[in-house]
């Protein structure tokens, strides 16, 4: 068995692929104690509210389970449905043997100093695991939060979909008003197994000087069903995210959708990777990104390593008011009988479009407003109208940060 500590330690002074580096000495680690907490509704109502524009909901309306983290203690974790398991990774660790069937084996440890950091001082994270033919009734949300200025927080998530079962997640990760400047790394492993179904929605709401390194690998077996929607529509200092997708098994499919908005200053990098290994298999990776004086760079990659494969890859860049878009799509073919495509489009708003929509009778702001919304308005099918709804109200409260 391999050393993580050793593999971690050769990884420390690697850099990373993608984006600015960063400096980790430059944040702090150290523990933060907090209360645990069973009634999430008696938390402060600036937490209550910055939580809520993330989609996590302290009330718990409509959520099957939650896990919530402030800074590095898990401050709640409860599952409110039969077949549904919410356990903080460190506990995972110290009582679950079957976890270290999971436990690194999608991600590298070495892959950079992120996940070598991740894994050196780990403070914690979630296991969430959908039991064998089990549904969940509404989502399970999931919040990571940051309240100490400066800090640098380092989680594992293991998120598991058992054959045959569904199950929907939401996840926020956000930072309290005091927070300013901060750095978040995030490890994330998924395994849908044969015949089950994941989504996977996150909403980040960062501060401006946060600087978020999350990292992420998933596989999916025989008829499995993976979507993964990303959403991060508020000013953040600097993104790097590349999450990779297997899809091993006959018919496994994956569908990647991302809404970007680069506020001023802000660097984003931000991409999707799936490699379709077996027959039958299906990926699509959809990226929308407006920039308003921020650096965007939006990848995808697909890899048909068999016939028969189907995958598609679409990137859409809007420039409101300066900054920059580069869309970098890739497609590689490794066998005769793959179907892929891709188109990816940079532009700015028509003239025309908003002296319609002021035509009939809206404000420039008003009509340039309504065209924002209707770019970042993706039908992603299959999902369930409580998330739709949640990335409905998040598209519609971007409007000032695009703006």
């Amino acid at each position: 068995m391999r050393n993580l500590k050793e593999d971690a330690l050769k990884a420390s002074d690697k850099k990373a692929a993608l984006g600015p580096d960063i400096d980790l000495g430059s944040y702090h680690s150290d523990m933060v104690p907090h209360n645990y907490i069973e009634d999430l509704t008696s938390l402060s109502e600036t937490d209550k509210k910055r939580m809520i524009i993330s989609g996590v909901d302290a009330n718990e309306r409509e959520r099957c389970g939650t896990f919530v983290q402030k800074d590095t203690t898990v401050i709640h974790s409860r599952s409110k449905q039969e077949g549904l398991e919410i356990i903080p990774i460190k506990k995972a660790l110290e009582e679950c043997d079957w976890i270290h069937e999971y436990y690194w084996k999608l991600a590298s440890v070495d892959a950079d100093k992120y996940t070598a950091r991740a894994e050196l001082d780990l403070h914690n994270g979630y296991v969430i695991r959908a039991l064998p033919g089990s549904k969940t009734i509404y989502p399970v949300q999931a919040c990571l939060y940051i309240e100490k200025d400066g800090l640098s927080q380092h989680v594992h998530n293991i998120i598991i979909a058992e054959e045959g079962s569904e199950l929907h997640m939401i996840t926020g990760c956000a930072t309290s008003p005091h927070a300013k400047r901060g750095l978040h790394v995030g490890i994330s492993e998924f395994y849908v197994k044969k015949n089950a179904k994941l989504s996977f929605t996150m909403i980040h709401n960062w501060a401006e000087e946060m600087a978020v390194r999350p990292r992420s690998v998933g596989r999916v077996e025989e008829g499995g069903l993976f979507l993964n929607n990303y959403i991060c529509m508020r000013p953040v200092k600097s993104l790097q995210m590349y999450p990779t997708t297997h899809l091993v098994g006959k018919g496994a499919t994956a569908r990647f959708y991302s809404l970007l908005v680069g506020s001023p200053g802000s660097e984003m990098d931000v991409g999707g990777r799936v490699f379709l290994k077996a027959e039958e298999t299906r990926a699509e990776i959809i990226s929308r990104a407006i920039t308003n004086s921020g650096n965007i760079v939006a990848r995808g990659d697909l890899i048909g390593e068999v016939n028969g494969v189907k995958a598609h890859l679409e990137c859409k860049g809007l420039i409101l008011n300066g900054g920059s878009i580069h869309a970098i799509p890739e497609l590689t073919g490794k066998a005769d009988g793959v179907e892929m495509s891709h188109e990816a489009a940079v532009g700015k708003i028509a003239q025309e479009e908003i002296l319609y929509l002021m035509s009939r009778g809206l404000s420039e702001d008003e009509a340039t407003s309504t065209i924002v919304r209707g770019f970042l308005s993706v039908d992603i099918p299959g999902l369930p109208l409580q998330l739709k709804a949640e990335i409905d109200r998040a598209v519609e409260a971007s409007d000032k940060d695009v703006l």
